[in-house]
């Protein structure tokens, strides 16, 4: 079981790289076009059937396999990522791309294999529940005011950032959902963050640093989702000596492979471009 596991969420990586990739080889091509207008575009919907299979993938690895192997088999989707942008693209990725995602997806590893399961019920009143979507709305807020004065690299990666702190909102709230505390305007509410992170995205695509974005949204996305997890449902944080040093040393590798990947890709061309 725990092989068909590591290959579902294997596989499970690869389609929603291969989404993401076909979603930002629109978004880049059509600069300024709105959800409106890429939900018209044949390959966005089919990118987006792609990451659908993808997620519906990694659910089913969760039931025969444990969090602490399926998880950091979901970071593969930053390799697999890249060269799928660079083929639609017609051209080889580069070595230092390439390097810079492991660097990331080392890191990712790291900080997830530290975070401590936890067996409780997760539970929010609405005092709590309002907290986290105004939270997750100030963050994103800030982070697309911050990217509107900043370099392109620097404008994508505070873009996915602010769709990753919405989308670990919105998956903190699902959590909640699937476990049984059930109130209507949950699940009224659990759309509104997701579709702000999808424009969001879409934004961060736009710009035409998908490495830098899709990085970005790999980390900000659970480490939001572990943040809320800590200050709304009880969940536990890393403890010792041993494991803080390890999340520090994780997050600098995140960090410094981000920065490292900001500088190796190049801009995605238009679609006038590649069709050249």
């Amino acid at each position: 079981m725990i092989v068909l596991a590591a290959g579902l969420a294997l596989l499970g990586s690869l389609f929603f790289a291969l989404g993401a990739a076909l979603q930002q080889f629109e978004a880049a091509g059509t600069p300024g076009a709105g959800l409106g207008h890429l939900v018209r575009r044949p390959r966005w919907l089919l990118g987006g059937l792609a990451i659908a299979g993808g997620t519906a993938l990694h659910i089913v690895a969760l039931k025969y396999g444990p969090l602490t192997l399926v998880q950091p088999m979901g970071v593969a989707s930053l390799l697999f990522a890249l060269p799928c942008a660079a083929a639609l693209q017609h051209r080889r990725p580069r070595a230092g791309e390439l390097a810079s995602a492991a660097v990331i997806a080392i890191g990712l590893i790291g900080l997830v294999m530290v975070v401590p399961e936890h067996s409780g019920k997760p539970h929010l009143s609405t005092g709590e529940a309002v907290t986290l979507l105004a939270g997750a709305a100030t963050a994103a807020l800030v982070l697309w005011v911050l990217a509107r004065q900043v370099s392109p690299a620097a404008r994508a990666c505070l873009l996915a950032m602010g769709a990753g702190v919405l989308y670990g909102a919105t998956a903190t709230l699902t959590r909640v959902l699937v476990d049984g505390n059930w109130e209507l305007w949950f699940l009224l509410a659990v759309p509104m963050p997701a579709l702000i992170a999808l424009a969001l995205l879409q934004r961060a695509y736009a710009v035409g640093h998908f490495g830098v974005a899709f990085a970005a949204l790999q980390v900000a996305d659970p480490l939001t989702a572990v943040a809320f997890g800590a200050l709304l449902l009880g969940e536990p944080l890393p403890t010792g000596a041993a494991s803080t040093l390890t999340a520090l040393a994780a997050a600098a590798l995140t960090a410094a492979g981000t920065v490292a990947l900001a500088r190796t890709t190049p801009m995605s061309p238009s679609h006038d471009v590649i069709a050249r």
